[in-house]
This record gives C-alpha cells, structure tokens and sequence, in this order.
C-alpha cells in the first residue's frame, strides 16, 4: 500500500484490510508518519507524533492511525499542553478513560494534534502552537476548537481524530474542512477520572471523520460511563455503527436558516441548507421551515455560559499554575484567556447558579421544539472560514465576557446544543464557489443519536462527498506555507 491507496480509505476500510492479512497495522502507522511528515509543514495540525504500540483491542477500528487533541485526554508518559504555556512540558501520568476505551477499540495513537489555548475559542491559533492552516486554503482557518484534529483528518494524515466539543468545537472544524463531525448526547462517554463534567455538563467528547460509519463505529468504542461519572445515556442495544444504512423512516424535519442572534447568513451557505431540504423533500421526509425560540434573549444566553466557562476556567488555571509554579499573567497565558480568568474569578456563587438555571430553561425549550419535529436542520456556520489572523484581533481589548461573545458570534448554531446536551452532526454537504466546504448540521432530541446517525447516512448516499479532497492531501504535491 501506498500514500495515496491509504489516504483513500475510511477508518472501517483500513480496520477490514487489516483484519483481512492485506496490510499490516505497523505498515498503516509509518503510512500515517509518512503523511504527517509530507503535509503537516503545510497546515501545522499536528504538534508531536511518535511510533504507536500496535494495541491487542478489537473492533470495527482495531489497527486504525489515530490521533488525540491536546486536551481533555491524556496517555501515560506523553505530554498534555492544552495550547498553553501554562502547561508546556506537563507531562501525563495515567491514561485517562476515554484513552483506555481507545485503546481497547484497537485504535493506533501516534501523536498530538493543536487547539488553542484552552480550547476558548473557534479558531486553533496559539502563543505556543502557532495557527493551524486548512487543508483547502491555507490562508484561511481550519476552524476550532478541533482544529488540528479537523486539518490532520481532511489532509489525510489519519482517517479518523478525537475532537471536543462544548460550544461547537467539533462541529466547526467539520463544517470548515468538509468532514463529519458528530457532538454526542451529553452521558455518552467518559471524561474521567480527572475531568468531571466539563463546564457544567456542556463539553463533550468523540472525534471528527470522512465518513458517517467511521463516527458511528467511534461512538461504539466510546459509549458508556465509568465509576463516579455524573452523567449516564444508555446506547441502543445494537449499537451506534448498527445504525448506518437502515431506513430513518419518514422524519418531520423543521429548517431554521437564520441564527439565533440575528447574525447574516452568506448567501451560499443558506442556498445550501435549502437544497439538502428539497433532498429531504425528495427523499420522502416531510420538511418545513420552522421557528425555534430561545425562550431568552441571545444576550442572556451568552452572559449563562460566560459564567459558566469562565468560572470553570478558574480552577483549571490555578491547578495548572500549581502544577507548573509559573505565574498567571501574560507570560503564560494570552489576552483572551487572562480576560476569561480574571471575568471567573469575579463571577459570584448567585452567578454560576443563575447559569445553571439557563441551561434548565434551554434543556426544556429545545426538547420542545422535538414534540413536533424529529429533526431541526442549519447552518452549521453562518459564514465560510476567514483568513488567518482575524478572529483574535482586538482580544487585548475584550474581558471575559466580550471574548466568549465572540466565540459564540462566530458560530452561533451550535452552542445551543451543548448547553441542551442534545446530539447534533455537522455533514458537508455543500462546497462553494470559492472551493471551501460547506457544513449543514442536523440535530435531534435529547438521546436520539440513533435516529441522527440513520438521516445522516441517507444524506451521505444521496449527496456523496467521499472523492472530494483539498488540495493540501496525503499523496499529492504540497508546498511548505511560509
């Protein structure tokens, strides 16, 4: 096998040809290194990669090249940095979890992949790390808070990356890089036993993919909570990859083009979300355009989740800043995260539980909206990746609370679902006339990944995007962007 036949295939693909005898895993780990070294100089995605232990689990994923975000999981004697220099050179000291439950899939770390600082943003560009480029443009972003995982995937380094999630950090990066990126139910997997529940029940943890199998074949290998975990949601018996290819039914499926903070919508984006309807419309779903209220003011819902993330943000920095005995000050950390830092450590007890009680009301708002729709269809984005350099001009300026309306200006689709701790899936579905990726996200009621994964297979077999590649891709041609 060469770098072109590996970077054709999905993860189930790799997985079937190791199973088979047809390749070795340690030959699919030097083909992953390979990639790295051809086009990582090109997209700066992954930060540290190594020759993996070819692991003894089992699976549909068993003998697959993967790589891990740096954050929120951590593997025995690597480093753990979360984008920060807070945290340069910590060093892990036990796996956590969810890197156990990849390693009994039989999944192949290898290395590590970027976010920025603290994974405070959607756009992966750090002090520490440097930005990291698209593999369609590489003057634009690949998007965050995933976005190494993002690049590193839609570049063909590996077919399938862990990814997190508690404003829309998988499914940005999906939308940006034209991949699947699937936020599970809040309860699927653990984030133990370091990490409890992740900014009040918000972040969640998978991976971003090329193919909707790849995504539904990870929920199987993550699914199910460990001793102490705050949150439970039982799979269905079958499982998750069981899912891909049964008929969804006849859904209800409701349409929502415009954001709820009013935000423009680019035309492209929002002619593409109106063709995947008529797709659904032909496909013999019933579909209607549909209003979605918030029940509160887009105002109030940020304000909830600043506490929230900025008081959570808080302990985590002080626990680093003990770890490390480095200061907290702008030797450290950068402008936006000190503005986070210092808005949490002002936000009162009342404050936090105000928040809490938000994100009650927003849990009970969204799960009426699915009383008479199966499926709400969006922008995952309201606009196309910007040009590196952009979103962080002007943080030196902005506390904590103008920083996290910025995070969440800029995708505004997506952090209701977090805060509703309801499945939802970013698909592209569209490309541009520019060439870059276009991502609709589809999301469903309060456990019904089942359902979501079903409808998202349909649109893959209707609305194929397997044969698109960027033009920075394992096996082709790349330049080093200076």
């Amino acid at each position: 096998m060469n770098l072109n036949e590996y970077a054709e295939h999905d993860g189930i693909g790799l997985a079937q040809l190791v199973a088979s005898g047809d390749v070795r895993a340690e030959e699919l780990a030097a083909l992953a290194i390979e990639a790295v070294q051809q086009v990582n100089p090109s997209i700066n995605a992954v930060i540290e990669h190594w020759t993996p232990t070819v692991t003894t689990g089992s699976g549909p994923l068993a003998g697959v090249p993967f790589l891990i975000k740096d954050l929120a999981i951590t593997v025995a004697g690597r480093r753990n940095e979360l984008g920060s220099r807070l945290a340069q050179g910590m060093v892990a000291q036990n796996d956590s979890n969810l890197m156990q439950r990849f390693n009994a899939g039989g999944l192949m770390t290898l290395g590590r992949t970027t976010t920025p600082e603290m994974a405070f943003s959607t756009e992966t560009d750090s002090v520490l790390q440097g930005p990291t480029r698209n593999p369609w443009d590489p003057q634009r972003s690949a998007g965050g808070s995933s976005g190494g995982a993002g690049a590193a995937v839609a570049a063909g380094i590996v077919p399938i990356a862990h990814a997190t999630d508690a404003a829309g950090s998988i499914r940005v990066p999906a939308a940006f890089n034209g991949l699947v990126g699937l936020k599970p139910t809040r309860g699927r997997s653990s984030h133990g036993p370091v990490m409890d529940e992740v900014f009040a029940g918000l972040g969640v943890q998978l991976g971003l993919s090329r193919t909707v199998r790849d995504s539904a074949a990870l929920m199987d290998v993550v699914q199910g909570c460990a001793p102490g975990d705050p949150y439970h949601t039982p799979a269905p018996a079958e499982g998750f990859l069981a899912q891909v290819g049964r008929d969804p039914g006849r859904l209800r499926i409701g349409v929502l083009d415009t954001p709820w903070n009013g935000a423009a919508v680019d035309s492209e984006i929002r002619e593409a979300i109106h063709r995947v309807a008529r797709e659904l419309e032909a496909l013999g779903h019933q579909v209607d355009v549909v209003q979605a209220p918030l029940g509160l003011s887009w105002e109030a819902f940020v304000d909830a989740n600043a506490h929230i993330w900025c008081a959570s943000l808080v302990r985590w920095i002080d626990h680093l800043a003990g770890s490390t005995g480095r200061p907290i000050d702008h030797r450290t950390l950068e402008p936006a995260t000190l503005a986070c830092y210092a808005f949490g450590e002002q936000s009162r007890g009342v404050d936090f539980a105000a928040a809490l009680q938000v994100r009650n009301s927003i849990a009970r708002q969204v799960a009426s909206w699915f009383e008479s729709i199966d499926i709400l269809l969006t922008p995952t984005l309201p606009q196309l990746p910007q040009a590196i350099g952009i979103y962080n001009r002007g943080a030196e300026t902005l506390d904590g609370r103008q920083w996290t309306a910025r995070v969440f200006e800029h995708s505004p689709f997506t952090p209701v679902f977090n805060v509703a701790g309801t499945p939802a899936i970013s698909l592209p579905l569209g490309m541009s006339q520019s060439g870059m990726p276009i991502g609709v996200q589809l999301a469903a009621r309060f456990g019904a990944d089942d359902g979501l994964l079903r409808l998202a297979a349909q649109l893959e077999q209707a609305l194929p995007w397997h044969r698109r590649r960027p033009p920075i891709h394992a096996g082709q041609k790349t330049s080093k962007i200076s």
